[in-house]
């Protein structure tokens, strides 16, 4: 998603309702204009959730190159070739 897609008005906005605690809800309203306020928040959000992607895109890089865990793939691989797919040649009902 480009993050500046409120510059360019080309994604709808949905109107949410969030509770926050008060000193950061006073803080918020006194260190952002009101006009720039949801465009702050959606700043903050998807920074946040790009990073959260990031870090689990991450781990599971991490996880994928582990010996251990290339292993038990190889096992389980091994193991589904053994096991009909349950489609194959069943009756139609």
């Amino acid at each position: 998603m480009n993050p500046y897609w409120w510059y360019y008005g080309v994604m709808a906005a949905r109107k949410m309702t969030f509770s926050i605690p008060e000193d950061i809800a006073g803080e918020f309203v006194r260190s952002v204009a009101a006009r720039d306020r949801s465009r702050y928040i959606a700043e903050m959000l998807s920074r946040e959730l790009k990073a959260q992607h990031d870090q689990l895109a991450r781990a599971c890089d991490i996880a994928n190159a582990d010996p251990d865990v290339l292993a038990i793939e190889r096992e389980f691989d091994a193991i589904s070739e053994d096991i009909p797919e349950a489609w194959n040649g069943a009756a139609s009902r």
